[in-house]
Order: structure tokens, then C-alpha cells, then sequence
């Protein structure tokens, strides 16, 4: 009997031993599961960390919008109380805006800037070129002149019907259009200077921005039926 005790002393214990270790074992497992969870979330979260840092960083661009847009209401809203209460039809002061540039970017833009501006490029007929030549830059500067006038037409409407300014991609091509045809108009004073380079930067530049004031259109149009 005492020889036999310790036997079992022995065996109890060495049976208690793979217990013990499987609940180790299991312990370590448990332990291990939220750790290799938190090694797996988080690239994901740096991962979305990294994409709201790049959304920011595009947007960034557009953060002086809002106080370019409260300045400009503050200094519009007294001239567009006035107008509403004249009675003017709803369909003007909703329509008003898009009707006029259209004209204005059709005739003056499409011809006098546009048609005018290749003919003086392409044409062999001296006096198309003259002709040309002296209606272009009158009719050009008068599109730009409107287009400015324009701007803050676009924004009085909106004023009036009581929506807000500068919240949409209509605004955005057209402070772009707006920007690029400021850089537009210095280039004829390179023409001299820069030659055949700056009458071609000229030509392709001013195509370019009446093909983005056609965007910037359909936008406005595209506005006009949501209000």
C-alpha cells in the first residue's frame, strides 16, 4: 500500500499534466485571438485613415468656397431683396440667368471667339483675316465682360429663390472657366514674342475653355431643373 500510493500519486499527476497544458494551451489561444484580430483590422483602418487623408487632400482646394460664398451673398442679398419685390415672373428670375448666357456663349463665344479666332488661323482670304481680325478680340473681351456680369447674375437667382450659393459643380467650372479665360486674355501680349507658340497655346486654350463652359452649361441646366 505504500509503495502503491505514490503510484498513484504519480499517475494523478502526470494525467493532471496534458490538462493543465491544454488549458494552457487554450488560454493561449484565447489570449492570442484579439491580439491577431487587431493585427488583421488594422491595415484596414489604416488603410481608411490613408484614403480620408487623399479625400481630404482633394477637397482641400475647395475649402475657401464657403466664406468666398458668405461674402459674396452678404454683399448680393440687399440688391436681391429689392428685386423681389418688384413682382418680377418666377420663370424670368429662375430662367433669366441660363437664357442669357446661353446667347451670349453661342454668339459671342462660338462665333466672334471660337469661328472668328480660326478663321484668323486657318482662313487664305485677306480680308476674312482683316474682318477677323478686328471683330475677334471686341467680341471675345464682351463675352468675358458678360460672362463676369454673368457670375453674379447666376448668383443673385438663387439669392431670390432662396437657395444656397457655391454648392455645386455649376459654380466650380465656372470660377475654373472664369480663372482660364483671365489667363486667356494675357497671351496676345506674348504674340509677338513668343511667336507661332503663343498664337497656337492661344488658339487650343480658348477651344479648350469654350468646350468647358459647354460642361459648365449643361450643369447649370441640370441645376435649374432640380430647384
Amino acid at each position: 500500500r505504500s509503495r502503491s500510493n505514490p503510484t498513484k500519486m504519480q499517475v494523478s499527476r502526470a494525467a493532471s499534466r496534458p490538462a493543465l497544458a491544454g488549458r494552457g494551451r487554450l488560454s493561449v489561444v484565447n489570449v492570442a485571438q484579439p491580439t491577431g484580430s487587431r493585427k488583421v483590422e488594422a491595415p484596414k483602418a489604416e488603410g481608411r485613415r490613408l484614403a480620408e487623408t487623399r479625400l481630404n487632400s482633394l477637397a482641400a482646394p475647395l475649402l475657401v468656397l464657403p466664406g468666398l460664398a458668405s461674402a459674396a451673398s452678404d454683399a448680393l442679398k440687399p440688391a436681391a431683396e429689392y428685386f423681389n419685390t418688384l413682382g418680377l415672373p418666377e420663370a424670368l428670375i429662375h430662367w433669366g440667368h441660363p437664357g442669357n448666357m446661353a446667347v451670349v456663349l453661342f454668339a459671342m463665344g462660338g462665333y466672334g471667339a471660337l469661328y472668328q479666332g480660326w478663321q484668323i488661323r486657318t482662313s487664305n482670304d485677306a480680308e476674312v483675316v482683316a474682318a477677323a481680325k478686328d471683330s475677334h478680340p471686341k467680341l471675345a473681351g464682351a463675352m468675358f465682360f458678360f460672362f463676369l456680369a454673368g457670375a453674379s447674375g447666376g448668383m443673385m437667382s438663387l439669392i431670390m429663390q432662396g437657395k444656397p450659393i457655391f454648392e455645386s459643380s455649376h459654380v466650380v467650372t465656372g470660377l475654373i472657366g472664369l480663372a482660364l479665360l483671365s489667363v486667356q486674355a494675357t497671351l496676345p501680349a506674348f504674340f509677338k514674342s513668343g511667336g507661332e507658340s503663343a498664337r497656337t497655346a492661344h488658339a487650343f486654350l480658348g477651344t479648350s475653355i469654350l468646350a468647358l463652359f459647354l460642361v459648365h452649361g449643361g450643369l447649370g441646366l441640370q441645376l435649374g431643373l432640380s430647384l
